[in-house]
């Protein structure tokens, strides 16, 4: 099947959508949003979406249909993403498995309190321990390359 790897037009945000009503539900909003995928045979199997904060940028729904797992669809979205995006800092809330993912592609811990606020405000609900949320901080820098 043709593999196609880049960034979605507003229009297709709806794809994208329904994806991730397996992904705590999200919404796109093309204002603010960027969102890259790879399509199988015409059909969006994953994603990565990264969003202006007034206080920076943030990297989540990075997430692969089931049926599509295990071929690194994921690692390919997030890297169009970083190749796009990756001119400014990125944040992200990684899962505390998949830290060592995001660190293969130049994302390091960092601790909540040098998360921008805007982007630190999402998981208010937390109490100020992530680890406790099973997320961890991590950033990268422009420039950072995939080990």
């Amino acid at each position: 099947m043709k593999k196609e790897v880049r960034e979605l037009q507003p229009g297709e945000f709806p794809l994208a959508e329904t994806i991730w009503t397996h992904y705590r539900g999200q919404k796109a909003d093309s204002t603010r949003e960027r969102i890259f995928g790879v399509f199988i045979g015409g059909t969006l199997a994953a994603t990565a979406r990264c969003t202006r904060h007034p206080g920076g940028l943030e990297m989540d729904c990075v997430f692969t249909l089931d049926e599509h797992r295990g071929h690194g669809y994921a690692k390919e979205a997030v890297q169009i993403l970083l190749d796009e995006c990756g001119s400014e800092t990125i944040y992200i809330h990684s899962t505390l498995p998949l830290i060592g993912f995001y660190e293969r592609l130049g994302f390091e811990p960092i601790p909540e309190a040098r998360l921008p606020t805007s982007i630190r405000e999402r998981f208010l609900f937390c109490f100020g321990e992530m680890a406790g949320c099973n997320v961890a901080p991590m950033m990268r820098n422009p420039g950072d390359r995939a080990r």
